[in-house]
């Protein structure tokens, strides 16, 4: 046959750490129809600093893969929230092969078609809190790239006709493929006339959306006589591939005819009619591919008028599963992104009777609905049941119904076919279902009511049922709880919603309590970050009594702010707000930073240079304003304008200690007892805020930063500033003269050096 190779791609993305779903990359492909064979080349390279990080350490990759949804992933082994289904998934683990560079890969053979997703994430850390900026990042860049093989032209069988096949010496197999309709609860394919040099020396194998594997449902054609593999309960408008393989070491060419027969559940008693040339007719796509058989690795034969033969009859036996009821419509209301309702005709309330069931279907459009929750809802009306013992058992099947006619079944599994089983009765009259990240398509719900005996379950009599049944897609598990936040994530085009937990709560929906915070713990949490703030009274005391009214009300400005901001930040429910949240950071963010400013340019003494040191304040306020709004957790941002305050300090000291040839501030005793002490309390702040600081210490760490930050304001400040005494009019003396006033309280560095003047007179 024919191949043909699609390349696809996706730009390199950096992964982080597992906390949640929400902290994992997803990236979203798609694989084309008939496709024989899928590789995922899977590049993970290391960066530090814009270059290769050969010095970053090893840190293994987990790479999930699903398709049809996201994969739900649970690395961490949380507890799911009750009533919910865990899909599984493929897991593969990248080791690092290279100081910067791994490669992996990851192949699959014959996948299925459509929207698949892998899901990569770095293992959990211990939650160290960095500064932005402060040192260079080890990054762990992840690039899945997809290189699928696919095979065009693959003969068609239309069902109820026959197609004659040779297959030559050098040819190993044939592959064709039917497309199956609605409302087909059979598909019967059956090998006619085989001729080669040891019987029927061929093998048959079936498989729904893809080529069969060998693992797929398979017979062989010279144990069986006929040669017929039946699919029971097939699913709908989807291709079914056909592949008759011969047998290893078999002489000569084997020529077969093969034909295929759909079974219509709506009319048990007879086969589908032979092929129309409409397509519509059977409701088929318009692509047919190609008629008559073509052998792997050979070209297609003539097709000659002979090659499609008439219907040949085969007989349809009864069994289970033959019949098929009326598939009830659901109404769609989109609320919102992922909130979506269906609502059945004339429900909530449905009737369930004792003969048949009832069968719903609810359709999840493609890439849109995948990324959310599918509920389930069944609540029971004891009052219909009239005092009989009656259990309403839902199956909930994708893609297609299952309606066994076994009445007495209570399972939703057959051999090809996987559901999820409901059942409500007297005494447990509600039961609900969560599919997180639900494949889409169609989902079937079949209720029926059977009731209670001795010897099991038997058909009711004259009792029918009515149950409320209500079905809905979220974004989140019960949004999440309240501990956790329900966040709406994007990759490229594709939305998914995701949980984010807090105060120590895990799980998809944040209800594992395993390693969660007590209410105490979170109590004295919030207190402990808010009543720190209380060491800014000192300092508040000391401005004021030294005259600085403008640094205490800097002070007390951030006093406040720092314990609403913490007060408001809690992950638990010790929680209170009094502005937005944003409001809150930014000013506390401002306050700090101003308090640092504020104090620095207080210390520099710069009346006598800048008579108005509002100036200097005013300058402040906006560059700090303009940083904390480019970046509020960037380190440079927020160092940069508190370096510039201290070296226009330093400047200032540095011409006073020059002018006056000795060091100023010029006591030890300013040095020993308040500015070394000061510097070395705001030293240990500030490495305890860079190194230490990590989410489960952040509590009383952050905490120990407040008092210590406020500890050392109430060191640095420099004293109240005493002002000289005005000296009396200098006698007159004759000639021109001037006379140095000088205020010896400033020299040693203890009054304000504005107050002191140089008075110069001269007479005739």
């Amino acid at each position: 046959g024919l191949f043909v190779t699609d390349y696809f791609t996706r730009t390199p993305r950096k992964l982080s750490p597992f906390r949640s779903f929400a902290s994992i990359e997803l990236f979203h492909f798609h694989i084309p129809e008939d496709t024989v064979i899928a590789v995922w080349n899977l590049i993970t390279f290391k960066e530090q600093g814009g270059t290769f990080g050969d010095q970053c350490p090893d840190r293994s990759i987990t790479v999930y893969f699903r398709s049809g949804a996201p994969s739900v992933i649970n690395p961490l082994h949380t507890h799911f929230p009750r009533d919910t289904a865990v899909p599984g998934s493929f897991a593969l683990t990248l080791t690092w092969t290279l100081p910067n560079r791994t490669t992996g890969v990851f192949n699959v053979t014959s996948p299925l078609p459509g929207d698949w997703f892998l899901a990569a994430h770095l293992p959990k850390d211990e939650g160290k809190i960095s500064v932005k900026g402060l040192y260079e990042e080890c990054q762990y860049l992840f690039q899945p790239q997809l290189i699928v093989q696919r095979l065009v032209n693959i003969a068609v069988l239309y069902p109820g006709h026959v197609t004659e096949q040779s297959m030559a010496p050098h040819n190993r197999s044939c592959l064709y493929k039917v497309f199956v309709p609605s409302y087909t609860s059979r598909v019967l394919v059956e090998v006619l006339r085989c001729r080669g040099a040891e019987g029927c020396p061929l093998w048959l194998r079936v498989r729904a959306k893809a080529p069969p594997l060998h693992n797929s449902t398979t017979l062989d054609c010279r144990e069986h006589t006929p040669c017929q593999l039946a699919q029971d309960l097939p699913f709908w408008q989807h291709w079914y591939y056909v592949l008759v393989e011969k047998h290893p070491g078999v002489p000569g060419t084997v020529s077969f005819q093969v034909t295929v027969q759909l079974t219509d559940c709506s009319r048990p008693s007879l086969a589908r009619p032979p092929f129309l040339p409409s397509s519509a007719s059977m409701n088929m796509p318009h692509s047919f591919g190609s008629a008559g058989g073509l052998a792997l690795g050979d070209s297609p034969p003539p097709t000659s008028p002979n090659d499609t033969k008439h219907p040949v009859p085969i007989p349809v036996t009864s069994h289970a599963g033959e019949r098929c009821w009326p598939v009830r419509p659901t109404l769609r209301n989109e609320l919102d992104t992922f909130s979506v309702h269906f609502y059945i005709f004339f429900g909530p309330n449905v009737s369930v009777p004792p003969d048949r069931p009832a069968v719903f279907v609810i359709n999840l459009l493609p890439v849109l609905d995948s990324g959310g929750v599918l509920n389930l809802e069944l609540r029971l009306n004891v009052s219909s049941l009239c005092g009989e013992n009656v259990t309403v058992f839902g199956c909930l099947n994708h893609e297609v119904p299952l309606t066994s006619g076994d009445n007495t079944s209570v399972t939703c599994e057959t051999e090809s076919l996987a559901g999820f089983l409901l059942s409500v009765n007297a005494t447990a009259s509600l039961s609900r279902l969560r599919i997180p990240y639900p494949q889409t398509g169609s989902w079937y719900l079949s209720l029926r009511s059977l009731c209670a005996m001795e010897h099991g379950f038997e058909p009711c009599t004259n009792v029918t049922a009515e149950v409320y049944l209500r079905a809905y897609l979220s974004p989140c598990i019960n949004d999440c709880g309240i501990y956790g936040q329900c966040k709406l994530l994007r990759t490229n085009n594709y939305l998914y919603a995701a949980c984010e937990c807090k105060a120590g709560w895990n799980g998809w929906g944040c209800t594992d309590n395993a390693e969660a915070f007590s209410y105490g713990f979170q109590l004295l949490s919030t207190l402990l970050l808010c009543l720190s703030n209380v060491m800014f009274v000192p300092p508040v005391a000391i401005a004021v009594r030294s005259h600085y009214l403008l640094e205490a009300a800097v002070y007390i400005f951030t006093m406040f702010f720092s314990t609403f901001y913490h007060a408001c930040d809690q992950p638990g429910i010790v929680v209170f707000c009094i502005m937005e949240y944003d409001v809150l950071q930014f000013c506390d963010f401002l306050g700090s930073l101003m308090s640092v400013w504020v104090t620095v340019i207080a210390m520099a003494r710069l009346q006598p240079v800048v008579k108005q040191a509002s100036v200097l304040y005013l300058l402040g306020a906006m560059l700090l304003s303009m940083a904390l709004q480019m970046d509020r957790h960037g380190l440079w941002n927020l160092l940069g304008p508190s370096l510039f305050a201290l070296g226009i300090m330093a400047v200032a000291w540095t011409a006073r200690t020059i002018r006056r040839r000795h060091c100023y501030p010029p006591t030890w005793k300013r040095w020993a007892f308040y500015l070394c002490p000061g510097a070395l309390i705001a030293a240990a702040a500030v490495l305890l805020y860079a190194f230490v600081e990590t989410e489960e210490n952040y509590f009383y760490i952050h905490s120990i930063w407040h008092l210590l930050i406020a500890g050392s304001v109430g060191f640095l400040l420099p004293p109240r500033a005493k002002p000289s005494r005005r000296l009396g009019p200098l006698p007159r003396r004759k000639g021109c003269g001037y006379q140095l006033c000088v205020n010896e309280q400033e020299e040693l560095g203890l009054v304000d050096p504005a107050v002191a003047s140089i008075n110069s007179i001269c007479t005739s």
